[in-house]
């Protein structure tokens, strides 16, 4: 039982269960676009995500990144620079008409860990930019690289997905801010730090409302996709609906950085069924 706990909680805090979430939602674009999926850019996304999120987590500063003497974040380093290696292999394999997106999207995320000048914040510290720098970029990695990686045309369609992906990402991110309330810097001002847990609540089923009714102002549109876009709703909505579970250890980095792998799991299963 214990090496299971063990297991669990290094598949958390190594950032796994993310970086399913993460490709999940560019496996949601590929079926929503009708696009192929392209695995060099699911292998580069997926390891590059581990990479990314490690990074943030573990090395606000480079030296703590590199001199690790907890044997546990070793292990995590470990496989950190392994994903890094694996990251890399991917990433020559893809056009290099994305790399400067790919480039774009990797300073912003160094940027949010690591100042750019000495005595100067980073990006996480910028107050209120917190929740939409990591949606940026959660959006970056999730649609526009399968974009440009088939050189679609930004249709009207395309301008919603964009949209609604935003949206979506910082209603995932609100129950993280609500669980973290005790802990982050209040230079940081999160929304909970600013409207309270109640408003940020209700601001995360508002999100969800105007997220689904997007769908709507599409040109095309097919019922598995409104169903689809339903049933994500439905579970945030009670997510924000669930005053004490929200704070609890698991809650947020399991179950609610789950809904994406539902989603796409589903998705795909009707996908390929019908």
């Amino acid at each position: 039982m214990r090496t299971l706990r063990f297991i669990f909680n290094f598949y958390l805090n190594a950032s796994i269960h993310v970086a399913l979430a993460v490709i999940s939602l560019l496996g949601v674009t590929s079926l929503v676009l009708e696009i192929p999926l392209n695995l060099s850019l699911f292998g580069f996304v997926f390891f590059g995500t581990i990479v990314c999120y490690n990074f943030v987590k573990y090395g606000v500063e480079a030296k703590k990144y590199l001199v690790v003497m907890n044997a546990y974040h070793k292990n995590i380093q470990a496989l950190s620079f392994f994903c890094f290696g694996l990251a890399v292999y991917f990433l020559i394999h893809l056009d290099r008409k994305i790399w400067v997106a790919v480039l774009g999207l990797g300073l912003i995320s160094c940027l949010y860990a690591i100042p750019l000048l000495p005595k100067t914040k980073n990006l996480r510290s910028l107050g209120g930019f917190k929740i939409y720098i990591v949606a940026l970029v959660w959006v970056g990695f999730t649609v526009l690289l399968p974009v440009l990686d088939n050189e679609l045309d930004i249709s009207w369609d395309l301008k919603i997905l964009f949209l609604q992906r935003f949206i979506l990402v910082v209603a995932l991110i609100l129950p993280f801010e609500i669980r973290d309330l005790q802990w982050d810097d209040p230079e940081i001002k999160t929304l909970p730090q600013i409207f309270g847990i109640y408003k940020t609540r209700m601001l995360g089923v508002i999100l969800m409302v105007v997220f689904f009714l997007l769908t709507f102002l599409k040109d095309n549109l097919i019922g598995v996709e409104i169903s689809m876009r339903l049933l994500v709703s439905v579970l945030l909505i009670i997510v924000f609906l669930q005053r004490d579970r929200v704070p609890r250890k698991y809650f947020a980095s399991f179950w609610v950085e789950g809904i994406p792998i539902l989603w796409f799991g589903i998705y795909w299963s009707l996908k390929n069924l019908y």
